[in-house]
């Protein structure tokens, strides 16, 4: 049972120095995860408990005058709608409120100014960093940020010169798998759904498809490039596949969402999935397992994303940058009904 400290009076630092007795600058050092290594572990895990049972909470307006920080970190997506990024928020706000810092999200509609104004708006709010998702090839917007002085960290893109700290799951490798899955149930003629070539992850994938595709002695040349990675976008690509008459037996979509939009073409054309054309998708999305049939895709570590990219984050907020500037997190070949060696002619 939660000790009282005083009738409906709330916790204070005080208050919780006195329980676990020790100095209140003890307890403020231990409850901080920028200072309890200074404090020795029995101490802290004492002070935590303590605060615990008085439902302590440090406040944050008060430690931030202490240390010249607001405790808050911009986090800017370029589509919330896309079921990618709600783990990887999630990983991040977790890691986040372990540290004591409050995530503020903005949601940019891959729309660049409108990028920009939520940029200036978390500058303005005096954010301690940014997470953010939107990088493109062009990314002079997140470089400007990043010479103001902001801490910066890319999740689930990058920037080809390495020039900015990110997190991202390997992408190029992730699409190797793609193709060598499909390659080893005898598919010959496979096309690539791109993403956006303006964006890492487009881009990366692309690269991916025709190394493999070369390796294995196919033609990396069945490719339409999309303008986003939505459902749209994968039927408007597919419809043109199939329009132009090159026989296709397997596409491998640059995500999962785009891979849908094929399902919808093959169902208004009648085309049997994986009999006449299987398809693998990428990102393994909540729910793909329930597609009809379900869907053969690439995963990648959602949640671990968010937390890595929050652990960069911290480490540059605390200026501690002798981590890599660049963690890759490893993808993986998860099979299921979508994919079939061919038994239809194309």
């Amino acid at each position: 049972m939660a000790r009282v400290t005083r009738d409906g009076a709330r916790a204070t630092l005080r208050d919780v120095a006195r329980i676990a007795g020790v100095h209140p600058g003890t307890v403020s050092r231990a409850l901080n995860p920028d200072t309890e290594a200074l404090v020795r572990d029995e101490t802290v895990e004492r002070v935590r408990r303590v605060a615990t049972e008085l439902g302590y909470r440090p406040n944050p307006l008060a430690r931030g005058l202490k240390t010249n920080r607001s405790y808050t970190i911009g986090v800017i997506v370029p589509d919330i709608q896309n079921p990618l990024f709600p783990p990887i928020i999630r990983g991040i706000d977790d890691r986040l409120g372990e540290a004591g810092y409050t995530p503020l999200i903005a949601n940019t509609d891959n729309d660049a100014e409108r990028e920009r104004v939520d940029f200036e708006a978390m500058r303005a709010r005096q954010v301690d960093g940014i997470v953010t998702a939107t990088a493109r090839v062009d990314h002079e917007l997140l470089d400007e940020i990043a010479a103001r002085g902001t801490p910066l960290v890319l999740v689930n893109r990058r920037v080809q010169d390495g020039s900015l700290p990110s997190v991202t799951a390997d992408d190029h490798a992730g699409a190797r798998l793609a193709v060598e899955h499909l390659v080893e149930l005898g598919h010959t003629r496979i096309a690539h759904l791109a993403g956006p070539e303006n964006v890492s992850t487009g881009r990366q994938r692309l690269e991916g498809f025709a190394s493999a595709m070369r390796d294995a002695g196919l033609d990396p040349g069945l490719v339409r490039v999309a303008r986003a990675f939505t459902e749209p976008e994968g039927a408007r690509l597919c419809e043109e596949l199939l329009e132009s008459g090159d026989p296709v037996t397997g596409i491998v979509a640059a995500n999962d969402l785009m891979a849908l939009g094929c399902y919808d073409v093959f169902a208004e054309r009648g085309i049997a999935c994986p009999d006449d054309v299987s398809v693998v998708g990428f990102n393994d999305m909540p729910f793909a397992d329930r597609f009809s049939p379900p869907l053969t895709t690439i995963g990648i570590p959602h949640y671990e994303i968010g937390v890595a990219a929050a652990d960069l984050l911290l480490e540059r907020i605390q200026g501690r940058e002798d981590g890599p500037a660049e963690v890759v997190l490893p993808a993986r070949l998860i099979v299921r009904g979508s994919t079939h060696p061919p038994v239809r002619r194309a």
